[in-house]
């Protein structure tokens, strides 16, 4: 479960903190808040993340779319500012605040000037120490969460990924949406939000993480100024797995193209060779040279643009790809990216040495290159820190990445078609204009040529 492999013993460290490693240091405040910093000198900027262990997995059925809306109503005014007030000072701060709401989690986020760092932990306190959920704001939030979901609605791409997830983990909170649906979000109350609130935004539940021109004893003392009165604790729902549900799920849509998103089951967040899925995804669907872009554009002319990716979460993944064709053209398209997947899982194509060291340069110089940035490094420490319970060191990625071999990742390809265990074990999502429903487009045999 997320709870036991993110939350450390709440026992008070040091007010020094524990070195973690690469600049990072932790500690753990009494009343069980955790807190991580890097140590980024020279930046003149820090950027601080107040993550939650409570997202749209944490809601029951009848609650979709209560974490996100409560994420929105903490700032629409507190006991000690109000909606207007939060909104000037956080335009005054210089650089930017704001929340974002994921299927595992919520943060609340700022980066700023190094010398703004106590004001903006000073905001975010009392957003989440004093925030009064007004009645009046309520409404007009949901208006807004409304038209954010018909802006959703209206973008096929991401119309289509919200059904392939969906209808995989059909009756599984990861299937549903964050923000909810519109029924569901016209439902909630205000003792609604007031209750999940108290439910689930408890310290020991809370992690706290900046990375910039900082100093960790300086930024404990300030969150301690700043969030010692949250005080108690909850246990977090515990969720199984969801089960994969292969098919095709088809949706007549008014666009030009037909969009589509297959998916296959894969492991979570914490699994031992996410790395080795990683390249995996990317020698299979990241690039000019991958292999989904060589056939379904270069070969074929197919598609404009196809891409895979690892869409991880707590309890289960999944690889994706993703793309758009020619209405006419979109079961050929399905069937050659099934087929490219089937023919590299056999081993009629397996990887080779030379894709491998292109997908491990691609995500090893992301990696780095995305390092100068304070706000990636503050979401790698908040992450790192919500499911595996501490900060990995600052080398350990590049090193993981840097040692997979071609047989390593053939492997990790073999283990997740043998773990899916059925003749057509995808899920695959359709959007695009005059579609019904009508049996899943085959993968052609994959055989030497």
């Amino acid at each position: 479960m997320l709870s036991a492999l993110a939350t450390p013993s709440i026992a008070p460290l040091a007010a020094a903190g524990e070195s973690v490693g690469g600049g990072c240091r932790r500690t753990v405040l009494e009343n069980g808040l955790r807190i991580v910093t890097e140590h980024m000198p020279g930046t003149g900027a820090a950027s601080i993340g107040v993550l939650i262990e409570c997202g749209s997995c944490d809601e029951d059925p009848g609650e979709s779319g209560l974490a996100h809306l409560c994420e929105h109503m903490l700032f629409q005014g507190t006991s000690n500012r109000s909606a207007l007030q939060i909104a000037r000072q956080m335009d005054f701060a210089g650089g930017q605040i704001g929340g974002f709401t994921t299927r595992d989690y919520t943060c609340l986020h700022a980066v700023v000037l190094a010398d703004h760092v106590y004001y903006a932990l000073d905001l975010i306190g009392d957003v989440l120490l004093n925030s009064t959920f007004p009645e009046d704001s309520l409404a007009r939030e949901v208006n807004a969460i409304l038209r954010e979901l018909e802006g959703g609605s209206d973008v096929p791409s991401h119309r289509v990924l919200e059904s392939l997830k969906r209808e995989a983990w059909s009756g599984h909170a990861l299937g549903r949406p964050i923000a909810g649906s519109p029924e569901t979000v016209r439902r909630h109350t205000r003792e609604d939000l007031i209750y999940f609130f108290h439910r689930n935004y408890t310290p020991n539940r809370i992690l706290i993480a900046a990375a910039g021109d900082l100093n960790h004893d300086d930024f404990v003392a300030d969150c301690r100024d700043a969030f010692w009165r949250l005080m108690g604790e909850s246990a977090r729902p515990a969720l199984s797995p969801p089960a994969f549900v292969p098919g095709v799920a088809m949706e007549s849509f008014p666009s030009a193209q037909t969009y589509f998103a297959l998916g296959l089951p894969a492991p979570g967040y914490t699994h031992a060779e996410r790395v080795d899925t990683h390249l995996l995804t990317g020698l299979l669907g990241t690039g000019y040279s991958s292999r989904l872009f060589r056939r379904l554009r270069e070969e074929t002319g197919l598609v404009y643009d196809v891409h895979a990716e690892y869409h991880a979460y707590a309890e289960a993944g999944m690889i994706v790809i993703e793309g758009a064709t020619r209405p006419e053209a979109a079961e050929e398209t399905v069937a050659i990216a099934l087929d490219t997947w089937h023919r590299l899982a056999a081993g009629v194509e397996p990887v080779d040495a030379e894709e491998l060291t292109g997908a491990r340069n691609r995500l090893r110089s992301q990696h780095l290159i995305s390092s100068g940035d304070v706000y990636t490094r503050m979401c790698r420490l908040a992450t790192q820190e919500l499911y595996f319970g501490h900060p990995l060191s600052g080398g350990c990625i590049p090193d993981l990445i840097a040692s997979a071999q071609p047989a390593r990742v053939q492997a990790e390809a073999e283990r997740l078609a043998a773990a899916a265990d059925q003749a057509q074990p995808w899920r695959i999502a359709l959007l695009g204009p005059d579609l019904s429903p009508a049996a899943p487009p085959a993968a052609p045999e994959g055989k030497e040529e």
